[in-house]
């Protein structure tokens, strides 16, 4: 248990005027110099705002006591911090100065360079009691903590024990919070576990000020230990601490821990700040939840909590790079109505969300409104953006034009915008362009890498096949293994074994990250070459390596076929896999589940124009395959199990389904 707190501990530790009296300080007339002060009738501080306090001077009372000890230190204050001058100011006090007058002036005081030879003059001329000159420094203390001088404090603190001072709670509370206002939590660690060495056990307030420090320093057992006794016990916490715990927990990546802490704020009580949000925000940022992201910023403007400059970056983060592109433009439009300036880099995200949503016309305006800043200028990854807008949407005359002037501008092209263009050319059908591309990397001594080489293979979908051999021969300079692979494909080689033994070496080949990209990219180019059993096999050979999985998931209600992480063609032919399973399930005489599902996930697709829930809506038909689109689950296509069945033995042998490959071509 803390002990029990001394009678001048609140006015201490809040910020309250420290002077206290049984009697009046009413004089007739203003004191100059020496003139006689009313004796004290009790050396006992009482706490201004009790009861007993009623009769003590304050500005609105304009008692001249008061007046004149305000003056003096305004006087104190202001005067050139040394011994001389503040002595000087001082001789105007009169002979029978007591200790809560010097408390007074202390609690008045804000210099804290001057207000340590006040303390030393007031000190020496009342001469107080030792259990009573504690205060007079712990009253100090709290200006070096209103001028958030900790190194200063620190000094005093010394003295204190030099003089044979012992501090008290009361001190230690005061340094502690001194360390917390200086942004300085360790500080405040190692002050608060000080304490015990000189006998003081901290209070609840004290306690409750350590919360945030442990939490600032991650000292993740002790400032739980204390929050849970802070909630046990009752104690008072602000929104400071609770930001601090909302950040701990996000430091750990426990976000679901950041969202309870901020809801237990909420039920204590405490009204969370424009930090409490923007601490959260951060935290849903780095967990990707723009959703919830969403939710908490309009609790925040429904709150009547006005948003920052750090609100707004944060949500631009969130909403870019989860392709949120209308609640990004909606954040980026706000930033501007109200005057913010943006930097580079929250430009930048907002052009490489465009990129990737294909929002033309927002990127250029976002670009103009750059150039014409005067704060932020366009920078490599500036242009990079512009020229993969471009690209991505096939105009081939602006995206030369921005490579212009990213040349122009002093930057020269990365791999990045080169694939790009190469990408663009490969859509106009350009494949000499395309090779012209290559050629350049070449002579720029860059590595062409997987990104670039999955980009020719998708160019290849839209090739000629009278062209293709342009295409294979800068991917066999680039990877000579994928280049072997192509040649089986391009060339109709035979040889089953050879095939697969070829692309599992590939793919053992390269990193983790860009196998399931290029296995996409292979099985498009099978479903464009017309070779459904080389798309199988890739399939197949891609399943056995893990670089899928769940693709089928069985239950005993449903079973479910997993596409949206696949590329068309991939897609396709994992559908037409799924859909022998289950003809040979009814072969064999095994029973199928009430509901069968699909999952082609929803909006724009990573692997084409057009979604690819709307792509295998359209083969549906072309299937007569009875799925329909689910009503409250989006990107979800059912079918009963007596529906599916009577289709499967509609449709005739798993043969006859493998041949409706011929009928597709991927867009």
């Amino acid at each position: 248990m803390a002990l029990p707190i001394c009678s001048y501990h609140s006015c201490f530790f809040h910020d309250q005027p420290c002077i206290s009296s049984q009697g009046n300080f009413h004089f007739r007339n203003q004191p100059k110099t020496h003139a006689p002060l009313p004796p004290s009738k009790s050396r006992v501080w009482l706490n201004p705002n009790s009861p007993r306090a009623k009769q003590l001077p304050t500005a609105s009372t304009s008692t001249s006591t008061y007046v004149f000890l305000t003056g003096l230190t305004h006087s104190l204050n202001s005067c050139t911090p040394n011994s001389l001058h503040v002595s000087t100011i001082l001789m105007r006090l009169p002979h029978n100065l007591s200790e809560r007058h010097a408390v007074f002036i202390l609690d008045k005081m804000v210099n804290s360079i001057t207000a340590t030879f006040v303390l030393r003059h007031l000190r020496d001329k009342i001469k107080p009691a030792t259990d009573k000159e504690v205060v007079l420094y712990n009253v100090t203390l709290k200006v070096f903590r209103k001028s958030r001088d900790f190194d200063g404090a620190e000094k005093l603190f010394d003295e204190m024990l030099q003089r044979g001072v012992k501090p008290d709670n009361i001190t230690f509370s005061t340094l502690i919070n001194s360390a917390r206002m200086c942004a300085l939590p360790d500080k405040a660690v190692e002050w608060f576990e000080k304490m015990p060495s000189f006998g003081c056990e901290p209070d609840s307030i004290t306690c409750s000020a350590m919360v945030y420090a442990y939490a600032q320093t991650n000292n993740v057992d002790m400032a739980l230990i204390l929050y849970d006794r802070a909630k046990a016990e009752n104690w008072s916490l602000d929104a400071a601490t609770f930001s601090a715990l909302i950040k701990m927990h996000g430091l750990l990546g426990k976000y679901d821990e950041c969202l309870r802490i901020f809801q237990e704020m909420k039920v204590m009580g405490v009204r969370p700040t424009v930090v409490t949000y923007n601490t959260l925000l951060g935290g849903l940022f780095k967990a990707k939840n723009p959703w919830q992201a969403k939710t908490i910023y309009k609790e925040m403007i429904s709150n009547g909590v006005l948003p920052d400059y750090i609100t707004y970056a944060t949500l631009l983060r969130i909403y870019a790079g989860a392709q949120y592109s209308k609640d990004a433009l909606c954040v980026y439009k706000e930033m501007k109505g109200r005057g913010m300036d943006m930097n580079v880099d929250l430009y930048n995200r907002l052009l490489a969300m465009c990129a990737d949503a294909g929002c033309i016309d927002e990127a250029v305006e976002i670009f103009e409104d750059m150039k014409s800043s005067g704060t932020s200028q366009p920078n490599s990854l500036t242009f990079s953006s512009l020229i993969t807008v471009y690209s991505c949407n096939g105009k081939v005359s602006e995206a030369e034009a921005m490579l212009s002037e990213m040349i122009q501008s002093g930057f020269r092209p990365t791999l990045y915008v080169l694939t790009s263009l190469a990408q663009c050319y490969g859509k106009a059908k350009r494949t000499d362009d395309v090779v012209n591309i290559f050629n350049q990397l070449m002579d720029l001594s860059i590595v062409p890498d997987v990104r670039f080489c999955c980009c020719l293979l998708t160019v290849m979908t839209h090739t000629p096949k009278e062209e293709l051999g342009k295409l294979i021969d800068c991917l066999e300079k680039a990877n000579a293994k994928l280049g072997s692979v192509l040649r089986y494909l391009v060339e109709e080689r035979e040889s089953d074994g050879d095939f697969r033994k070829e692309t599992s070496e590939f793919l053992n080949s390269i990193d983790g990250k860009v196998k399931k990209p290029l296995c996409n990219c292979l099985i498009d180019l099978c479903v464009n070459l017309n070779m459904p059993n080389r798309a199988r096999d890739i399939l197949d050979i891609g399943l056995t390596l893990e670089i899928y999985t769940n693709i089928q998931t069985r239950s005993q209600t449903r079973w479910s076929l997993h596409l949206k992480e696949l590329s068309v063609g991939a897609a396709l032919t994992a559908l037409h896999v799924w859909i022998n399973d289950l003809s040979k399930a009814l072969e064999t005489g095994e029973d199928l589940p009430p509901l069968l599902g699909i999952n082609t996930g929803q909006g724009k697709h990573n692997y084409s124009d057009k979604g690819l829930a709307s792509v295998c809506e359209s083969y549906f038909r072309e299937l007569n395959a009875p799925f329909h689109q689910a009503p409250n689950k989006a990107g979800w296509y059912f079918v009963t199990k007596d529906a599916a069945k009577s289709w499967l033995e509609s449709r005739g042998s798993t043969e006859s389904i493998a041949n409706l490959n011929s009928r597709f071509q991927v867009v």
